[in-house]
């Protein structure tokens, strides 16, 4: 895939295909509007659990000008999608506590939006406690996505499409994500120093689009 920059655009043709130009770009700043709510229950001894939900909206230039879509006759021009958004997202989250060593943390999110995309996103996470200053917490997260409405991969989009997009984060796809860490917080700080806790993660990363990733995490807390 090669990145187009802002400078290597045709100045006469920025933003449009055959004379037809965006009608936001410039003009409409991207402005969002979220709102959270959120409520907890202890539902026993050993569970608790939490529902989420999300409520954002989006006005103004919601493309990005880097990317091009290149049409079925080799025609191309800078992505053109609607110039508003709204996404509902609704999770729950699901702890429970295994006995005082292992802790169950589950997770599942439903992503809907009014572009045509909708996604699902589970994970579990398994802190166990190996001794009370040391855990270790393999982690699993897998995550499915419909594509947008405007979405047609390279080539596939003709010319009376009012909207479209080559953006493969705008595509069907399905990802994994698998890692596992370390944490450390004995009560006389790490070495004996003011660093209360270490953690120290690694994850990786694949999407069915051919991404693949590796991710190191460390997180240090001082007293």
């Amino acid at each position: 895939m090669k990145l187009i920059y802002p400078s290597e655009f045709e100045p006469a043709g920025f933003g449009s295909v055959r004379g037809r130009e965006h009608p936001d770009y410039g003009s409409s700043p991207r402005q969002t509007y979220t709102a959270s709510l959120s409520f907890s229950q202890v539902i026993n001894s050993r569970m608790q659990a939490s529902l989420l939900l999300d409520l954002v909206e989006q006005h103004g230039y919601l493309g990005l000008p880097f990317h091009r879509v290149f049409f079925a006759d080799g025609v191309d021009s800078v992505e053109r999608l609607p110039s508003s958004r709204f996404k509902l997202p609704i999770g729950l989250r699901l702890n429970y506590f295994l006995g005082d060593r292992v802790i169950l943390r589950g997770y599942y999110r439903y992503y809907w939006d009014n572009w045509g995309v909708r996604a699902h996103t589970a994970s579990l996470e398994i802190p166990v406690k190996i001794t009370p200053f040391f855990s270790v917490t393999p982690v699993y997260r897998y995550y499915t996505q419909t594509a947008a409405n405007y979405f047609a991969a390279y080539g596939d989009h003709v010319h009376s499409d009012n909207y479209y997009t080559s953006n493969y984060a705008l595509a069907r796809f399905n990802s994994s994500f698998f890692g596992g860490g370390f944490r450390v917080a004995p009560p006389k700080g790490v070495f004996g120093t003011h660093l209360s806790s270490l953690e120290l993660r690694y994850g990786h990363y694949t999407q069915t689009t051919d991404l693949v990733s590796d991710v190191i995490s460390l997180h240090l807390q001082f007293r």
